[in-house]
């Protein structure tokens, strides 16, 4: 089993996937390529969910472009919240997330254990 393949599943799901962002107007297929490299890294680790994420990211895209919704529009002043924000709308799943959530319950439970020895 290829890279590929354990990260998104499906060959064909992925080829047809591609096919859809390829088929997008110009700036639209740049900005999804940006955020799927982005979910690439920071997203779910299961292949089902990243497609599923994937796949609602270009029926945005699309129904963004046939509406003609600026890119700039969809995304707001900041494409790393964006990109967050539609993350977890899919929930917790990545390394990344847990790794954040690890850290915050660290330092919530230095801060109790700070305050019970006050």
């Amino acid at each position: 089993m290829s890279i590929i393949t354990k990260l998104i599943g499906d060959k064909r799901e992925w080829r047809d996937y591609k096919a859809r962002v390829k088929a997008l107007p110009a700036g639209y297929g740049t900005a999804v390529e940006g955020i799927e490299r982005y979910l690439m890294y920071t997203g779910p680790s299961d292949a089902e969910r990243l497609m599923r994420m994937l796949d609602d990211l270009a029926d945005l895209f699309e129904r963004a472009a046939a509406d003609g919704t600026p890119v700039a529009n969809v995304v707001g002043d900041d494409p790393i919240e964006f990109a967050e924000e539609f993350k977890r709308n899919y929930g917790l799943g990545s390394w990344l997330s847990k790794e954040q959530q690890r850290l915050q319950d660290a330092i919530a439970q230095a801060t109790e254990e700070q305050a019970a020895e006050s």
